[in-house]
């Protein structure tokens, strides 16, 4: 817990942490820390409720500690969408309590917006290892058709019990573990990012996420069984992420172009054959596997002799790029997503002269850098099988031609420069998508 102190020394928004077995005892007592003699207000849905809420109200209860009746969703499709964000801050807004997050992601951005929206804080007990969110800066919530991040402060404080986390549906403990192994290709696109001077890497931000990164992924099968020691290492991972995000107040040290996947799709609103929508963590299982097979591709690739002037005079200017960026999303919901995301990393002929120059330049340093980073495609495959997050894309309700044309859709979405950037920008990214969708790759389109 050494890395998890340190990282809340380091937070700007959470106070106060708490992960361990049995710890939902001590609710009310971390309540009144934070929030003094305020009262208090459950947010679950009726799932959570049953799971931890109910025992939360009756041990604040206990403690003597002001509540009013819980607010709970009981629609079966809720989703961290903003309609749900309209319901919520109608019901805040009528009282003074303090919000207490009962749940995991969704329940936890539409919290933490509405809280920020109405001027408070508010605190928050997970139920599940699902994703990286719990103690992020801002909250991912569709609005007007697109996925989007807004800004707003992490939870005061946090309380994660090991022993309910780990009776959360295997589901969702496989999901959480693919949001944390993208944190391996987030890295690696951080590295690129630093070497070619785009985005540099804040050491903060990147020691809270990656220092035991390889510890708290070592356990898939015991984090599938609920062994309550692996559990406790991956909601420990995923907690440093999120207060890595909160440090950097940008997603950039735990997202990459895996999580450009993931928002594609929800901006497309994909559902599978079932008409229900794939976890997030499911989505960027496959946009992790998607990302280190175009690193794999890379690391083959002979980038010190790549050819910067057919390179150069290929690239399209400013004008083109808004033009193909709008055509891309022609009658989507986000028609101008894509225009304005490309604009906002575009650089002019001359600058990528010295860009793709600097990667010749430094590719020996980048490539080892990369190598230390990155876990090989049949690792991957071999740890999302054994927790049970999805390899094939299929699984997701995603074909692979969709795969193969979301890469360049995906590219455009997010002015963040990833892996899917350089392949544009060296003119690879079409050899690349060959060998992986290609008779002996990884997803062979036949």
């Amino acid at each position: 817990m050494n890395k998890v102190k340190k990282a809340l020394a380091a937070a700007s928004d959470t106070r106060a942490l708490i992960i361990g077995e049995n710890t939902l005892t001590q609710v009310a007592e971390l309540f009144r820390e934070q929030f003094s003699e305020q009262t208090a207000v459950i947010i679950a849905d009726t799932n959570t409720f049953e799971v931890a809420g109910k025992q939360i109200q009756n041990i604040l209860s206990k403690a003597g500690v002001a509540q009013l009746s819980p607010f709970i969703f009981t629609d079966p499709a809720l989703h961290a969408e903003f309609k749900y964000i309209e319901q919520l801050e109608s019901f805040i807004k009528q009282n003074q309590a303090i919000p207490i997050a009962v749940g995991s992601g969704t329940i936890n951005d539409l919290t933490k917006l509405v809280s920020y929206r109405c001027g408070k804080r508010y605190m928050c007990v997970a139920t599940a290892a699902s994703m990286d969110g719990y103690t992020a800066f801002g909250a991912s919530i569709t609005y007007e058709g697109a996925k989007q991040t807004f800004s707003c402060p992490a939870p005061q404080a946090l309380l994660a019990d090991i022993g309910i986390i780990s009776k959360a549906p295997s589901k969702m403990t496989a999901s959480g573990y693919a949001d944390l192994l993208a944190k391996v290709t987030a890295g690696a696109d951080w590295i690129v990012s630093d070497e070619l001077n785009v985005e540099k890497i804040d050491e903060c931000a990147w020691s809270i996420v990656q220092d035991g990164l390889k510890d708290a992924l070592s356990n898939p099968e015991g984090c599938k069984k609920g062994d309550k020691k692996a559990i406790s290492q991956l909601i420990e991972g995923l907690v440093l992420g999120g207060f890595a995000m909160q440090w950097a107040k940008s997603s950039r040290p735990a997202s990459g172009a895996e999580h450009q996947f993931s928002h594609l799709w929800n901006m497309q609103h994909h559902v599978m054959d079932d008409n229900t929508t794939p976890s997030h963590g499911f989505q960027v299982s496959i946009g992790t596997l998607m990302s280190l097979a175009l690193y794999e591709q890379l690391l083959k690739s002979d980038i010190k002799n790549i050819d910067i002037d057919a390179c150069v005079k290929a690239w399209p200017s400013l004008s083109q790029t808004e033009t193909e960026a709008i055509e891309m999303f022609k009658g989507t919901d986000f028609p101008m997503i894509g225009a304005t995301e490309i604009k906002a990393k575009y650089i002019p002929h001359d600058k990528l002269r010295e860009q793709l120059t600097l990667l010749t330049q430094n590719w020996d340093n980048l490539k080892v850098r990369l190598q230390k980073q990155l876990i090989s495609v049949e690792e991957a495959v071999k740890r999302l099988h054994a927790i049970g997050a999805p390899t094939q894309p299929e699984q997701i309700g995603i074909s692979r031609e969709r795969l193969r044309d979301s890469i360049i859709e995906a590219q455009h979405i997010r002015r963040r420069f990833t892996i899917l950037d350089l392949a544009v920008r060296t003119r690879l990214l079409d050899t690349w998508t060959s060998a992986i969708f290609g008779q002996n790759g990884l997803w062979p389109i036949i």
